[in-house]
Parts: structure tokens; sequence; C-alpha cells
């Protein structure tokens, strides 16, 4: 295999600077949802750690790094759940971390970030915006700019998620992975191809925000003038190259899901599985109900990335009458 910007080395280093909070989570056969799906399914669960996704294990790699020797300040652009593991992993080592995101993101996320002591910017337009508005940000200020998916340690702590799931050897056949700027997939499917090449790596995009399925499937960067979907957390427009490159190197196959496909495996995670998720997080049982016939008889992991959800929106997709606010 061709080598990605990704090193196992590091990866395995990356486990002793991460909190333990966000390590080894919950790995499990959930059998409820198998008459729906048909097939054997079994839930990696990254929402339960104070930041409610799979982000802290890159900022944790990344804070530690700044707090050892680099600047104090530090600043990314975020559909919230970055900007919320950034903001809990610098405020633990007492940096100072500014948070640019649009003003459509989900207030949750949004709240959070304040709540962590972050200063909050926010751009009246899409993520892309915000990530130009943190990259002008940085070079004003001469602080770090974090890019999700671009910094390798974003990739890196992502990737020590694939070390749980083949450490010891793998009883699956297949991963799904949300994709969104690539940190997840380009981490989980480095591992997994390194350590476990039979297992087949299925990356999962909705269908209004394709940018980075339609680049891996024409083998160059393809972007797109909008975004159309409730996956916020994926929503991207402009893929980045070297991240591409990446991609290309582990993924067996990206495909894209409908946005009616993502809310009718929220509601089956609620109702069989007992988790409340955010759009992104039920990517992957999307993608099995899109395609039952793919998945037949096999040993399917998905990884449930992120919690972090609007409640009214909540509640708007799946009519959970058992969700209120406390």
């Amino acid at each position: 295999m061709q080598e990605t910007r990704l090193d196992t080395t590091r990866i395995r280093a990356a486990r002793r600077v991460i909190d333990p909070i966000f390590l080894d989570t919950p790995l499990y056969r959930c059998e409820a949802l198998e008459p729906r799906l048909g097939c054997a399914v079994s839930i990696k669960l990254e929402t339960a750690n104070p930041v409610r996704s799979f982000k802290a294990r890159g900022t944790e790699v990344i804070a530690s790094l700044l707090a050892d020797n680099g600047p104090r300040a530090v600043v990314c652009a975020s559909a919230g759940n970055l900007g919320q593991a950034l903001a809990w992993s610098g405020r633990r080592r007492g940096l100072n971390v500014s948070v640019v995101a649009s003003r459509f993101a989900t207030a949750a996320k949004l709240d959070r970030i304040r709540a962590l002591d972050a200063r909050l910017e926010l751009v009246n337009g899409d993520h892309e915006l915000a990530r130009e508005r943190a990259a002008a940000i940085a070079r004003y200020d001469g602080i770090r700019l974090v890019e999700d998916s671009l910094d390798i340690e974003t990739c890196e702590g992502a990737a020590t998620i694939g070390l749980e799931l083949v450490d010891p050897v793998p009883a699956f056949d297949t991963v799904l992975i949300a994709l969104g700027g690539g940190a997840l997939a380009t981490g989980v499917g480095h591992v997994v191809k390194a350590l476990a090449p039979e297992v087949e790596v299925i990356c999962v995009q909705p269908l209004g925000a394709p940018a980075m399925t339609h680049s891996w499937r024409r083998r160059r960067v393809v972007t797109t003038d909008s975004t159309n979907t409730i996956a916020d957390g994926v929503a991207g427009r402009c893929p980045i190259p070297a991240v591409l490159d990446d991609l290309l190197l582990v993924a067996d196959d990206a495909v894209l899901v409908q946005d009616a496909s993502i809310i009718a495996g929220m509601r089956m995670l609620l109702h069989h599985a007992g988790l409340v998720v955010e759009p992104s997080a039920a990517l992957g049982i999307a993608a099995i109900l899109e395609d039952r016939d793919r998945f037949a008889g096999r040993h399917v992991i998905t990884i449930v990335c992120g919690s972090n959800v609007d409640v009214d929106a909540y509640h708007r997709w799946v009519g959970a009458a058992l969700i209120h606010r406390s």
C-alpha cells in the first residue's frame, strides 16, 4: 500500500497524551438493530465523553503539543464539534482558544463552545466562510490555526479509534465511517488498512453535501457551490487535496445517502439502541438502509461519532416524545 500522511507509530503514541476519558470507548454488538437491517451490527460509541463526539481525540494531541512547546493561542473554524473539543482540550492546558462558526450552526453546539470559555465569532455564511475567517485571524494575530483534517494531529487522533477496532484481531468485515472533511475516515481507514486490510472501509456522506465523495470517485478535488443537508457536521464544500490523497489510499468505497435515510437511522438508534445522535452519527445506519442487499450476511461496525443535537430539531426529525428539555 502506498503511504498516507499518517504514521501508525505516532498514532499509538497519541494514545499516551489523549485524556483517558476519550479512549477505549464502548464497542458492542447491537442485536436489537439486526432484524431491521439484515446484518450483524456493532456500534463504536464516541458520544459518552465531555464533548459528545470523537473530535477531542485530535484536539488532545494538538493541545498537548502546544502546551509543551508552542503558541498559547489557537483558532479554528468549526461546525460545532471541533470547536467544543478544542475549547475543552485548550482550557485544560491553559490555552486561549478562539472558534469561528457559521451563525447557522446548531445552537446547542455554539452554546457549549461558549460554556467552555472559548471566544466565539460567528460569520454570516457557511463553514467554508468560517474557515477563511479563521485563517485570517491566525495570520493577523500570529496564532496557531487548527485546520480539521489538514492538520495531521486531527487525523491521527481520530485514528486511535481504529486501533481500538482492530486490537485484537477484528471480528467484523466492514466499517462504515461518516465522511466530512476526512479526519475520521482517513484516520480510521489508515489503521484498518494497515492492520486489518481484509476489512472493507466504506465512507458515507449525505447526498446534499457530496463534495468529498465526488472527489474520491473522480480522483480529483471536486467542489460544490452549496450544501443542503441536516447533517451539518459533514457539510463541507471544498475538499482539502492532501486529505483526498489519503482517502484515495484507504477507502474502498464512498457512498451518498438521502436525509430521509439519515432520519430513519436516527430513529432506529433511538428506539432500538437507546441512543440520541446527531445526523452525522446515523450515516452508517442510513447506508445499510439504502442498500440492504449489499450488507446482508456481513458483520458491520458503524462509528457513532457525535450526539450534539439541537433538541427542537431532533423533535422535528425524529418525533421523539421520550426526549424533553431538562
